[in-house]
């Protein structure tokens, strides 16, 4: 094993779906634009993009738990929109697995959704700067896990 952890594919069944449409969604946008906030604070999204996002309704849906967060970015910050009033400028729906392995640059978005694992939906020119944006993003290093012993 190369101590690097594989994120597998898979779906939650499908009544976490069902509970998690019932819970309220608010605390999903709220962490997502804190996560958003905390990256653009460190500088690792690139300005100049950013000014071509504002004023853009965004939504991110999670098919397999339910969960969704709508989110702007307006005056040089991301935003929660916790009732849009109007349909999102570019939307993304997956399921976790796809997110998370996305996050762990894992697979990347055309091969998700080519795949029909990534759905987005929305202004074309748009999800292109932001498919550029996430792959011009350097993440900072972690630290690796130490090997546990059998």
């Amino acid at each position: 094993m190369n101590g690097q952890f594989t994120i597998p594919k898979f779906k939650l069944p499908d009544f976490i779906a069902s509970l998690g449409q019932k819970l309220p969604q608010w605390p999903h946008a709220l962490a997502l634009v804190a996560g958003l906030n905390a990256a653009h604070k460190m500088k690792l999204l690139p300005e100049a993009e950013l000014d071509l996002l504002e004023g853009k309704l965004f939504r991110v849906r999670i098919n397999d738990t339910g969960g969704e967060a709508s989110y702007t970015y307006r005056d040089g910050m991301f935003r929660p929109v916790f009732r849009p009033d109007r349909e999102p400028d570019l939307a993304f729906a997956a399921n976790l697995s796809a997110y998370l392995q996305l996050l762990a640059r894992q697979e990347d978005p055309d091969t998700l959704f080519f795949n029909r694992e990534l759905e987005i939906t929305g202004d074309t020119e748009l999800g292109l700067i932001v498919k550029n944006m996430l792959d011009a993003v350097e993440w900072p290093s972690l630290p690796k896990l130490p090997q546990l012993s059998r």
